[in-house]
């Protein structure tokens, strides 16, 4: 599917990859955002983009979005604290989908894009490929994006829609919230820059992927990918440690902490300490990340520290 000249709402379009996408699509077509400014900020909308206030799990304001002429939805709209450990989360999210799927069949919007986790893997073998099963989240999270993707793969087979999951490693970059690892630990430098406190061990290790190379992939799956249900990780090849976050920031910041771990071999109830998606699924589609983990990692300190 082209994304020129098309009508796209972005569901948590105020948000850190919503806002991202906005700005990334709005010069080629028109855009609409829709968002209750509850994880993200007004300002990060750019001009030229229609803006929808509100809750998506309101149908009123989902019809008031998701209108006969719209060809496609980003669907961004989510409670994102991993860490959080509570079913009203599970509630929240696949509420919100169905939501929206059920207003895109009523007005016959068939084509959505929506952003899924790394997390819905659990505690898998590494590099996980995307059809590894079985599939065991860890998080309530976790769960709930596992759901909004079983819902949607039955409006794909049962209602005619088309949909693109993207598996997400973590996304960094410019509007990155507190929670996140990196703003985290800027903030707590830039109260005390001799000690840091850092979650789990520090041996915690991820793959890391700057916004910039998240949006081109995003485009490239929507453009390249036609199954009824397209379903792609969105990482790089590589990982980083906790601990190594915590020095690539320390050194952008000019400072030389103490490290004080809380211990145990996870951050939080339902982190996943390990984590590196395989990238074969979209390499085979012709798009490449253009750097490493570590690389995401520096790129987005200097831009949050600016």
């Amino acid at each position: 599917m082209d994304l020129t000249g098309k009508r796209i709402v972005v569901t948590g379009g105020a948000g850190f990859v919503g806002s991202h996408l906005c700005e990334r699509l709005a010069p080629d077509n028109e855009v609409v955002a829709v968002d209750d400014l509850s994880n993200g900020e007004r300002g990060w909308i750019p001009d030229g983009v229609e803006f929808v206030s509100g809750d998506l799990t309101d149908p009123d304001v989902a019809a008031e979005a998701i209108t006969e002429d719209v060809d496609i939805v980003f669907h961004f709209a989510a409670d994102k604290n991993a860490a959080r450990d509570d079913v009203e989360q599970f509630r929240l999210n696949n509420r919100l989908t169905e939501t929206v799927v059920t207003r895109m069949d009523e007005v016959s919007v068939s084509n959505i894009a929506f952003t899924s986790s790394s997390v819905i893997y659990g505690e898998a073998p590494r590099p996980t490929p995307e059809d590894y099963a079985p599939l065991e989240p860890i998080s309530i999270y976790g769960a709930s994006k596992l759901g909004e993707e079983s819902l949607l793969s039955v409006y794909a087979h049962s209602h005619d829609f088309t949909v693109w999951n993207y598996r997400f490693a973590n996304i960094v970059g410019p509007r990155l919230q507190a929670g996140a690892v990196i703003p985290d630990f800027i903030e707590k430098l830039e109260e005390d820059p001799e000690t840091l406190t850092i979650l789990g061990d520090g041996r915690q290790e991820k793959s890391y992927m700057h916004i910039e190379d998240c949006l081109d992939a995003m485009v490239h799956v929507v453009e390249h990918a036609d199954r009824p249900v397209n379903t792609y990780n969105l990482g790089t090849r590589t990982t980083t440690s906790v601990t190594t976050i915590a020095d690539i920031v320390a050194d952008e910041m000019g400072f030389d902490p103490e490290y004080e771990y809380t211990g145990g071999d996870r951050g939080w109830v339902g982190d996943v300490p390990r984590m590196r998606l395989s990238i074969e699924k979209l390499s085979a589609l012709g798009w490449e990340p253009d750097g490493s983990s570590d690389d995401a990692v520096r790129r987005a300190t200097r831009e949050l520290l600016e």
